[in-house]
């Protein structure tokens, strides 16, 4: 730790490989992560509900101090989480920051399906859609954990929030699709930002995977289209990154 405080954090997406890259990160002999994925420590609004926070029960949730490791942890919902924005800046303002961005079409419907399937959501992914911010409103003035299928999906704003806190090189941004089929290259991408040893275990590909009933329809698929895809080529601008696949009918779930 430097100074006591945590050195990295990946911030998310949910559904978009943060469990396997929990894994690579736990496997490195430079690195320890916290003794479980999700801490949820800075979106846990009881932890800043006074003026003073205790970092404490954060830190026991660590292996003890070891010389020369990196510390770090994995809760996917800091990215959206609008509170746990400047709670980690004022935390560590030199923290670095690794997010991983999947297609936001087939993020929803990867949402939608873990929900449904424990059952913390009993409708259909077209009604889910249709309802979400009706029913997110119960969660305000927070945002919704559960029923935030598509406003989890607007990546650009929420790029352009994290980068008005800090600078890009304690940021990170892993395209989802390139982790999955070259995660080496990427590993080698966060070896360097963490500058460490690009020693990396060979592990299962995929964790955290749920079958679908059925794939994403076609009319699923165009409806969030329209959605997302202004923000998908704004993302584009913003990382320089190549998205086209992101927008392609044929490349459905």
């Amino acid at each position: 730790m430097n100074k006591n405080r945590i050195d990295f954090l990946v911030i998310g997406a949910q559904k978009a490989g943060t469990t396997a890259l929990f894994q690579y990160l736990k496997a490195h002999p430079s690195i320890e992560m916290g003794r479980q994925k999700e801490l949820h420590f800075f979106d846990n609004e009881e932890h800043f509900s006074q003026t003073h926070t205790s970092y404490e029960v954060y830190h026991d949730a660590f292996p003890p101090l070891q010389y020369g490791k990196l510390f770090g942890e994995a809760t996917p919902i800091y990215l959206y989480w609008e509170p746990a924005l400047p709670r980690i800046w004022n935390y560590n303002p030199n923290i670095k920051l690794i997010a991983c961005l999947r297609n936001p079409i087939t993020r929803a419907y990867s949402h939608w399906n873990m929900e449904y399937k424990r059952s913390w959501d009993t409708l259909t992914f077209p009604e889910a859609l249709k309802w979400e911010w009706e029913r997110s409103r119960e969660a305000l003035p927070l945002q919704h954990r559960v029923f935030s299928y598509q406003s989890r999906g607007f990546y650009s704003e929420q790029i352009r929030r994290w980068r008005r806190f800090f600078p890009d090189e304690q940021l990170l941004f892993i395209n989802y699709d390139r982790f999955r089929k070259k995660p080496q290259e990427c590993l080698s991408q966060v070896a360097t930002f963490l500058d460490i040893p690009n020693h990396w275990e060979t592990l299962e590909k995929e964790y955290n995977k749920l079958k679908y009933d059925h794939p994403i329809s076609l009319r699923e698929f165009a409806y969030l289209y329209r959605i997302f895809a202004n923000d998908i080529r704004e993302v584009e601008r913003l990382l320089k990154w190549d998205c086209s696949s992101w927008l392609d009918f044929d490349r459905l779930v």
